[in-house]
């Protein structure tokens, strides 16, 4: 299951006739196996990675880090999953160091994520302080590389 999931991982087009080829597991076990992990919700989604910059799409994308108080029975879970219901958060994590949350806010503009923070997340119950870092290039996502790979400029050695 575990060399199936991160082929998957690599590239969720992948059809069951490769993933069984590069693996020697029967294309039957494949299916039964991603449609377990789907069930079980091991697969969490499929997903494409897109660079809206080059597509001619601008958006702006910020860090947004949170220090909290956490909840007496629930801990950061409540504040957690109520920001998570925000359409402009693309995630949520807990995270360790100075601040307890970590988001990932998407906008149109700059002004549309600043005002998301200012009146809508800061002013929750649980939240003690906000630091927003907005984005300004992407170099690597999801594991694929943002930017053109050079070319090799050095000379062919001949004999």
């Amino acid at each position: 299951m575990k060399e199936i999931l991160e082929i998957m991982e690599n590239d969720a087009r992948i059809g069951i006739d490769e993933i069984a080829a590069m693996t020697g597991i029967p294309e039957s076990q494949v299916k039964k196996a991603i449609k377990e992990a789907e069930e079980k919700g091991i697969i969490r989604k499929y997903k494409t990675v897109i660079d809206w910059e080059k597509f001619g799409e601008e958006y702006v994308y910020a860090i947004v880090e949170l220090k909290v108080s956490p909840e007496r029975s629930t801990g950061y879970d409540a504040i957690a999953k109520r920001i998570a219901k925000f359409p402009e958060v693309i995630s949520v994590r807990l995270v360790s160091g100075d601040h307890d949350l970590s988001l990932l806010v998407k906008g149109r503009t700059m002004k549309d994520v600043a005002f998301f923070v200012a009146e809508k997340v800061a002013p929750l119950e649980r939240v003690q302080s906000t630091e927003t870092h907005f984005i300004l290039k992407t170099y690597k996502q999801d594991g694929d590389i943002f930017y053109e790979k050079e070319e090799s400029k050095r000379l062919a050695i001949t004999p």
